[in-house]
């Protein structure tokens, strides 16, 4: 790995796994965190931290300094509170704070910019999701990923700075929230309690962070461009996940399909079809 890299995100759920991939391929690692998440950092990956209030609130002049001999940007942070991400304002600080680093990135000179978006960008209309499908979001989070990846596909290519934006699927694994679907399953099947679920039909794309991580890690270090889907291509359904956790423990008996109501706006199938080789692919249990 050559030249100098800068991360944000470091410390969340995606951004771990890209900043230990790219620790293992070595090169100089700079970091962006909030103030109080330095002790979630990995050690021994970042030789720079640079500690900020809040990085979405940033100038273009502060980005431009902290950016001072970057050659690649990978920006992986965003609000991503679950349960509340998705509708949030705060979506809007994100975008804002994006097109400044984007600005800084710019007077910096900075040779490559990644950023992560999201398969909600798109129209999610059951066929398999390619970077051709018309994006249509329906939600605030959504709505603001796919904003930026349009003002940025436009405007740092103009400025003679490689773009590539790379779509996260249903993602699982190291570090994941406990109020996510696979924990919960989890949770509740070892201590031999119910797990309630909806009918489980939907069918999903599921993808390990660490896998995310490296794919991320590797466009960085690559030369791709434009959008890219970060996904298994692999189709299963949310109940062949449950059966699968549940036979860990032997206890499908604990599982209660259509215990909770289906979501009417729910997509019915979300599958990708991957833009960069996919690593060897585990079960997503």
């Amino acid at each position: 790995m050559t030249g100098t890299m800068l991360l944000t995100g470091a410390t969340g759920f995606v951004g771990c796994q890209i900043l230990r991939d790219l620790g293992q391929r070595g090169g100089d690692i700079r970091v962006v965190v909030r103030a109080g998440r330095e002790s979630h950092l990995e050690t021994g990956h970042a030789r720079t931290v640079t500690v900020t209030p809040d990085l979405f609130a940033e100038s273009a002049e502060w980005w431009a300094s902290a950016l001072e001999g970057v050659d690649t940007v990978i920006h992986a942070a965003w609000y991503a509170e679950p349960g509340l991400y998705l509708n949030s304002p705060r979506n809007l600080d994100c975008l804002r704070g994006t097109l400044a680093m984007a600005q800084g990135a710019i007077s910096a000179g900075v040779r490559r910019f990644i950023g992560v978006g999201t398969c909600f960008e798109y129209a999610l209309c059951g066929a398999d999701l390619t970077i051709g499908t018309p994006l249509a979001p329906t939600t605030p989070y959504a709505a603001a990923k796919a904003a930026a990846f349009t003002a940025l596909s436009r405007i740092l290519p103009a400025h003679g700075i490689s773009f590539a934006w790379c779509r996260l699927f249903y993602l699982y694994g190291e570090g994941e929230d406990p109020r996510r679907f696979l924990p919960y399953l989890h949770a509740r099947l070892a201590a031999g309690e119910v797990a309630e679920l909806t009918t489980g039909t939907q069918i999903r794309d599921f993808l390990d962070v660490a896998l995310a991580g490296q794919m991320i890690a590797g466009v960085a270090v690559g030369d791709g461009e434009g959008a890219i889907n970060v996904c298994s291509g692999r189709p299963v359904t949310i109940r062949q996940i449950a059966e699968g956790v549940a036979d860990v423990y032997g206890r499908r008996d604990l599982l209660r399909f259509g215990a909770r109501p289906d979501n009417a706006v729910d997509p019915e199938r979300v599958v990708g079809v991957p833009t960069v080789p996919v690593p060897s692919l585990p079960q997503p249990w």
